[in-house]
């Protein structure tokens, strides 16, 4: 247990060395980069990588506050043996479920993840919760939506998205359901669903007001997930700002490799679901159509921000899984359905 301790304070302590460094960097180039003395940082690339860093932060907080939010209420209100209920035994079934979850929270991976943690703690099973995060971000009616109205003149395209998200999350959720059956958390949970530390709080929350018990867990998991946040935007901003997207595009003139370099385009920019078919859309006369779902598929369900994040609340050997099975599952669905659904 005491090794248990240590590991997890060594890995807090190397994240929060990762983000303090990526925000002192960028606060130093702010300040210098508005002084005559350093004349040399105030650079067109610069600016454009603050406007991005800047960006990336405004669009995925507040989802962010969402998720831990909904994660506190989750900890403070649900009991363990309620959320056991909830799911059914049955794996389709419990994957189904999770689908349905997705509609009912409609949010980005940023605001998955904090309460996917939760949600195992309180006994939901892994399974279904990976289906959860990758299902979630697109198989919502927002992300339908706004998917619709960029291809307004084609919604196959619409459609074919939320089928391919749907029939990854079904294939992984069975694939992991057959094969992952150890607890796949950082913290280890005990026999009630519980870490340590979630054991300590609940014997106080009927000494304290449970509104206050919600806000304090909210705060805590904010900065324990926002880290990766800044660390995230950080990467993805020097990756937009210093890798030409140009150079990248004239790559991708086969079929597979429009797909494969469509997916990598997904998993740089990093965007959120509910936004980037209108990026998608500005590629249509360049990619084929199966490239630009690939863009679509892949990116929300495995993108830089979310795998940091992924990996702050799963062990690395289920995270590389999981990255695999998306990569090969969404790589071949847009081949097939490029090859017999569209055009």
């Amino acid at each position: 247990m005491s090794n248990i301790a240590v590991n997890k304070k060594q890995q807090k302590s190397y994240a929060n060395l990762a983000a303090i460094v990526c925000l002192a960097f960028i606060a130093a180039m702010y300040f210098l980069s508005n002084h005559a003395p350093a004349t040399i940082l105030n650079n067109p690339k610069l600016q454009i990588f603050k406007t991005i860093f800047l960006s990336i932060i405004m669009e995925t907080m507040p989802f962010l506050w969402i998720g831990v939010f909904i994660s506190a209420l989750l900890h403070v209100f649900v009991s363990d043996q309620a959320m056991k209920k909830m799911i059914p035994k049955n794996p389709v079934l419990g994957i189904l479920t999770a689908s349905v979850l997705g509609i009912v929270f409609p949010l980005c991976e940023c605001g998955m993840v904090p309460a996917i943690r939760r949600l195992i703690n309180k006994g939901m099973p892994l399974y279904v919760a990976t289906t959860f995060i990758l299902v979630g971000p697109i198989l919502n009616p927002i992300v339908f939506w706004s998917t619709f109205t960029a291809f307004r003149g084609r919604p196959e395209i619409a459609y074919g998205r939320m089928g391919l998200a749907f029939a990854v999350a079904l294939a992984v959720g069975l694939i992991i359901y057959r094969f992952v059956h150890t607890n796949q958390l950082r913290v280890q949970v005990h026999a009630h669903g519980h870490s340590a530390v979630n054991q300590h709080d609940h014997e106080h929350h009927s000494h304290e007001n449970k509104l206050v018990a919600v806000m304090g867990h909210a705060i805590s998991e904010f900065f324990d997930m926002g880290k990766f946040i800044v660390f995230g935007a950080f990467l993805v901003g020097m990756l937009q700002t210093f890798v030409s997207q140009d150079n990248l595009v004239s790559l991708g003139q086969g079929q597979g490799s429009a797909n494969a370099l469509m997916m990598g385009l997904g998993f740089i920019l990093s965007l959120c679901s509910t936004s980037d078919a209108f990026v998608a859309q500005s590629f249509v006369t360049t990619f084929s159509t199966g490239s630009l779902i690939a863009f679509m598929v892949f990116g929300p369900m495995m993108n830089l921000k979310g795998l940091l994040m992924m990996s702050a609340v799963f062990k690395t050997r289920f995270v590389l899984l999981l990255s695999a099975l998306v990569v090969v599952l969404v790589y071949a669905g847009t081949l097939l359905l490029q090859y017999f659904f569209l055009k």
